[in-house]
């Protein structure tokens, strides 16, 4: 997996494994973890003075969040291709009504079979021929 393009390319499609397994499950566990630094090292913020440290975000979680803005658009965006839709599509979850929506679509949906104007199918493979081969022997 070539994280590069996968992060910082708003092109091609990715099948809803590598979304899931590839981005979106690593960037909850290292949000889980820094969120565990920050307490251990009491760098959360407080929002309200009644309840200390505890209700705020952390420095190290923040900073993750903001360093992953555009990660996660580019990486949405090709989960967006894989559905045969614009990257453009995500504005809609900036909608409240209709967040969820998108959300099904991004998350959770298969992405259409074989190739869109996005690219190629993702979860075809090259060694699968789409016609039978003519190269077998005849039976005469």
């Amino acid at each position: 997996m070539d994280y590069k393009k996968l992060l910082f390319s708003c092109k091609g499609r990715i099948p809803r494994s590598v979304y899931w397994l590839n981005f979106f499950l690593p960037y909850l566990v290292i949000l889980v973890v820094l969120n565990i630094i920050d307490s251990v090292l009491g760098t959360r913020v407080a929002i309200d003075p009644n309840l200390g440290t505890a209700g705020g975000p952390g420095i190290l979680s923040t900073l993750f969040g903001v360093l992953m803005i555009y990660p996660s658009i580019a990486v949405a965006a090709k989960r967006c291709h894989d559905r045969g839709r614009t990257g453009w599509f995500q504005l809609v979850l900036l909608v409240p009504i209709v967040q969820l929506w998108p959300m099904i679509e991004i998350l959770f949906l298969k992405g259409t079979t074989g190739p869109n104007k996005y690219g190629d199918d993702p979860l075809q493979t090259s060694d699968v021929p789409d016609q039978p081969s003519t190269d077998q022997p005849s039976t005469e």
